[in-house]
């Protein structure tokens, strides 16, 4: 029997109420999820800011992170959306209206919950969304997590000289191999996703490249698309230099999409 590691400080999931009397008298919902390797911590700040304007905040904290790297090495794609759907239904079913948000892998989380509960979701906001690459290694992977466990981490890429995210200084191989084989599911799926979408996307990300966002922009089934260009931030850009005008944006994106 496997014992779970303890969760790090700073990778708590956070969850905060709705404040009606702030929003109109309605309960307005909003999920933030995190992305791979990471933790709640890089969207910790960007929940504080909606709940402050009276939204419900829910901020899971995927299985396998926050822990250990070889835990998330145990976890799969199955596992971090179970968790999102679960904690999507719960909003749901508190609120008058729910919007779903992601960073990096969270988006594309965003996404397939978007395309799963289409009647259900008012809008999506997406950071540096990943649906593909065009990494050789990746190709690699069937192979390749047999032979080594991990390889060098994909966090903290940050412009901001004072900020850090709180990930994995590796990179799970099985984990990551169960994310891009859900991503070769979700591409087709898009054009089920017609929620409004406020697509953030950094100038410079050493994380995610330039292959999704075409896809996501031209699969999507939205209609309602804004983009925004982030130019003084690298791929977790909810820490960097542009993260108050992703508070910003996304709030009124929120506000808007969720209007009686």
């Amino acid at each position: 029997m496997t014992t779970t590691p303890p969760v790090l400080a700073g990778a708590e999931p956070l969850s905060l109420p709705a404040r009606p009397e702030l929003t109109g008298g309605r309960r307005i919902g909003v999920l933030l999820t995190h992305g791979f390797t990471g933790s709640p911590g890089s969207m910790r700040a960007w929940g504080e800011h909606l709940a402050e304007l009276g939204y419900a905040v829910e901020v899971p904290r995927l299985p396998g992170h926050g822990t250990d790297w070889r835990d998330l090495n145990t976890r799969s794609w199955a596992d971090w959306y179970g968790e999102v759907e679960r904690v999507f239904e719960q909003l749901a079913a508190e609120n008058d209206a729910v919007v779903v948000a992601g960073l990096s892998m969270g988006g594309a989380l965003s996404l397939r919950l978007a395309a799963d509960h289409a009647d259900q979701v008012s809008g999506v906001v997406v950071v540096n969304p990943i649906v593909a690459t065009k990494r050789f290694d990746v190709k690699l992977l069937p192979v390749l997590k047999h032979v080594v466990p991990a390889l060098k981490g994909i966090g903290s890429d940050i412009k901001k000289a004072d900020a850090v995210e709180q990930s994995y200084l590796h990179t799970p191989l099985k984990a990551i191999h169960t994310l891009f084989q859900a991503l070769k599911l979700l591409v087709p799926d898009l054009a089920k996703v017609t929620a409004p979408l406020l697509y953030l996307r950094s100038t410079e990300d050493h994380v995610v490249d330039e292959v999704s966002e075409p896809i996501i922009l031209r699969q999507i089934g939205s209609t309602d698309v804004t983009v925004i260009r982030l130019e003084n931030s690298y791929h977790v850009a909810t820490l960097d230099n542009d993260a108050q005008r992703i508070f910003d944006e996304s709030a009124a994106f929120v506000a808007r999409v969720t209007a009686d």
